[in-house]
């Protein structure tokens, strides 16, 4: 809920996943309802704790909050308003925004919604500190188009099966539900630099105990400024989207997964592109807009089912036999480290290791192959991404797995099974991703770098490669594996 009128002298608005200044609900809300209006970010040590000392995502966000800081500076110079800044502070959120409240004097803190458990705990405790002085905590929609129940079905309850909710959601959208808040409009509220605050300015990274990254190598653009990039970028080939998405050798993709997990770009400025190009006739626009709604979709169904952490949707599932034990535990390391003799799926894992980036498709190839090629737990392949992916969501990270460990909702059946061999050939056909990360295969051409041990021994001489020494044979035989994962799940229905 937000107050409907300015009645508030000051307010605090709290930046975490939407760091950006425009279009921005939790800024525009208390521009809205306070004369003077501070804003914040905290480095919470709660989750930074257990993070490597060297995390891209961390890099990333402090990149980010410059940018942020530049822009509320911006935006309070162009209504006279010097020495705006963003105050950034390290520390237990929960008691950071509980002191930076008491010490600026305000009535209210602004924050988003964030529907992930760990959030809803942290923000029930931060709504507790704050009631007790007869501070509010007002929390608004931001890094969603629909969430929680705002798309159900006609009797009232959530959707379980993606395409009737993408029915509902397409039904429901309009321009309302897209258009920007118009933050620039009530910037006046803006408050200058309060002296209490201490020095402005971001933090270094060493000051909060982290090491700089490859982020910058990399050239992953941060802030809006970036997101901004890659956005015109994309929407100079969004037509061929549908065409190009699935093939990790083309530049097909949008790239703003990250840009959309810490808010540097608004989900109303992406849905609305994608909505206006739609209208026009552009399918990629469409094919575009569809991959948005399911990110909303894995978002309700985190709301409403919040036991999908750490448990199948299918209640049925969790009584799987996965593998374990020594041997599972090498089957694991095998594969997190690009050692599994499957080319295509090596390389999607070499590309998360050195970038913190997977492909779409490369995310579900990898992923099925941990849960039915090797019969490891989904659950160990959702940690592990959890850790590398730059854009690590809780809720898409948990769908996708689920979707490819057939244990989700409106997930693949159980007895649909990506053979990676055939998904080798039809979506890098030429090898060029798998040169990328296996410069070892180089030398040999489709179809043998598909199945490098597949190869006639004239084909690996030619090439320099010893199957066994320069890359490993196949740590499991598919077509075993699949009969295997056919019997753990029919013994777990049956169950």
């Amino acid at each position: 809920m937000t107050p409907t009128s300015p009645v508030l002298d000051r307010a605090l608005v709290w930046f975490r996943r939407d760091l950006r200044a425009n279009d921005h609900a939790a800024l525009y809300a208390a521009c809205r309802g306070a004369r003077e209006v501070f804003a914040a970010f905290v480095f919470d040590s709660d989750i930074l704790a257990p993070l490597p000392r060297a995390d891209r995502r961390v890099e990333f966000i402090r990149d980010s909050l410059v940018d942020l800081d530049s822009q509320l500076r911006a935006l309070g110079q162009s209504h006279g308003v010097a020495d705006v800044g963003l105050i950034v502070r390290h520390g237990r959120a929960v008691d950071e925004i509980a002191r930076l409240a008491d010490t600026l004097r305000v009535q209210a803190v602004y924050t988003a919604h964030d529907d992930e458990p760990a959030a809803l705990a942290r923000d029930a405790a931060v709504r507790g500190r704050l009631a007790e002085v007869g501070r509010s905590l007002y929390t608004v929609k931001d890094h969603v188009i629909f969430e929680r129940s705002e798309v159900m079905t006609a009797t009232g309850t959530p959707y379980s099966v993606f395409t009737p909710y993408k029915t509902a959601w397409l039904k429901k959208v309009d321009d309302f539900y897209l258009r920007a808040y118009p933050v620039a409009r009530h910037a006046a509220r803006l408050a200058p630099w309060p002296d209490v605050a201490g020095t402005p300015g971001v933090p270094s990274l060493a000051s909060i105990g982290f090491e700089t990254t490859d982020l910058h190598t990399l050239r992953l653009p941060s802030g809006s400024t970036g997101a901004d990039e890659l956005l015109d970028d994309f929407m100079a080939r969004i037509d061929d989207y549908g065409r190009t998405r699935d093939f990790p050798a083309v530049k097909g993709p949008s790239y703003l997964g990250v840009h959309l997990r810490f808010g540097t770009v608004s989900i109303r400025q992406l849905a609305r592109e994608a909505w206006q190009r739609m209208q026009v006739g552009s399918q990629g626009a469409e094919v575009w807009l569809s991959e948005l709604i399911w990110r909303d979709f894995y978002h309700q169904v985190l709301h409403h089912h919040p036991r999908v952490v750490g448990h199948a949707f299918k209640l049925e599932y969790d009584a799987v036999r996965w593998e374990h034990g020594k041997h599972a535990d090498a089957l694991f390391t095998a594969w997190s480290e690009g050692r599994t003799g499957y080319p295509l799926v090596d390389a999607a894992m070499l590309q998360l290791r050195q970038t913190g980036y997977m492909h779409n498709r490369l995310r579900m190839v990898s992923a099925s192959f941990l849960v039915k090629d090797l019969g490891l737990d989904w659950r160990r392949g959702e940690a592990w991404f959890a850790q590398w992916l730059n854009d690590f969501d809780l809720a898409a990270n948990n769908g996708g797995w689920q979707w490819a460990a057939s244990t989700g909702c409106d997930a693949q059946p159980y007895f649909r099974i990506f053979n990676p061999l055939s998904q080798s050939e039809k979506f890098d056909p030429e090898g060029r991703f798998i040169k990328r990360y296996l410069p070892m295969l180089a030398g040999l051409d489709a179809p043998a770098i598909h199945a490098p041990w597949k190869a006639r021994p004239l084909e690996l001489q030619a090439a320099g490669l010893v199957i066994g020494r320069d890359y490993p044979e196949p740590i499991v035989d598919h077509d075993i594996a699949r009969q295997l994962t056919l019997q753990r799940f029919a013994v777990a229905r049956r169950a």
